[in-house]
C-alpha cells in the first residue's frame, strides 16, 4: 500500500483520507465519520477534492449492483478508448472481493493485479481510475454496490478478460457459484 492524503475542511477536520494503493493511480478512501448520539454523518464525494489530487472527478453515471448468491463472480470490465472511465465503488450491502487490474499498456504494472474487500461496515470507497479492467466476487448473500462512474456506458465500446484467465492468476476466495454467460465468453489474453 502507498501513501495516505489527507483532506481538511476550514475548521482542521478530517473528511476524507485517501490511500494510494500499489497499483498507480487506484486509491482506497477512508471516510471521516462526524458521530453523535443520532449515529454519523459522512462526506463521501468532493468534487474539489478528487480535482486537488488531480483524481478524475466527472460523474456521468452512477448504478447499483446487486447479487443474490455468495460466490457470485462479475468481471472482468472495462471499457474501451475513448470512452475509459473511472469509477467509484462503496460496497452498501454485504462484503466483497473486488479486483483491479491494470491493462495500461505503458503501465509499470500492466498485467498486474490486487484486491479490495469492500465491506458495508467499513464506510471505505475504492477509486479506479481509467485503463483498469475491474470485476469482483461476492463473499455473503445479497450483496449490494454501488458505481459513480465519469463516462456514459458505451456497449460497443466495453470489453472484458476472462475472470480464470490463467496467464493473470487472479486468486479468487470462493468457489465461483454464479456468472453470466458474456461474462464466462470473455477472451483470455
Amino acid at each position: 500500500m502507498g501513501r495516505k492524503i489527507c483532506c481538511v475542511d476550514s475548521k482542521g477536520e478530517n473528511i476524507l483520507r485517501f490511500k494510494e494503493l500499489t497499483l498507480k493511480g487506484a486509491f482506497l478512501i477512508e471516510l471521516e465519520k462526524n458521530e453523535d448520539e443520532r449515529g454519523f454523518f459522512a462526506r463521501a464525494w468532493d468534487k474539489k477534492e478528487f480535482e486537488e489530487k488531480g483524481l478524475n472527478s466527472n460523474l456521468s453515471q452512477c448504478n447499483i449492483s446487486f447479487n443474490k448468491n455468495k460466490g457470485t463472480i462479475r468481471g472482468m470490465h472495462f471499457q474501451k478508448d475513448p470512452y475509459e472511465e473511472a469509477k467509484t465503488i462503496r460496497c452498501t450491502r454485504g462484503k466483497v472481493f473486488e479486483v483491479l487490474l491494470d491493462i495500461r499498456v505503458d503501465s509499470p504494472t500492466f498485467h498486474k493485479w490486487i484486491s479490495v474487500e469492500l465491506d458495508e461496515k467499513k464506510y471505505e470507497i475504492l477509486y479506479v481510475p481509467e485503463g483498469f479492467a475491474l470485476g469482483f466476487q461476492t463473499l455473503s448473500e445479497n450483496t449490494e454496490l454501488y458505481y459513480q462512474m465519469s463516462e456514459y456506458y458505451h456497449p460497443e465500446k466495453s470489453g472484458g478478460i476472462k475472470w480464470n484467465d490463467p496467464k493473470i492468476q487472479i486468486k479468487w476466495p470462493l468457489d465461483c457459484s454464479t456468472i453470466s454467460k458474456k461474462d464466462e465468453s470473455f477472451e483470455l489474453l
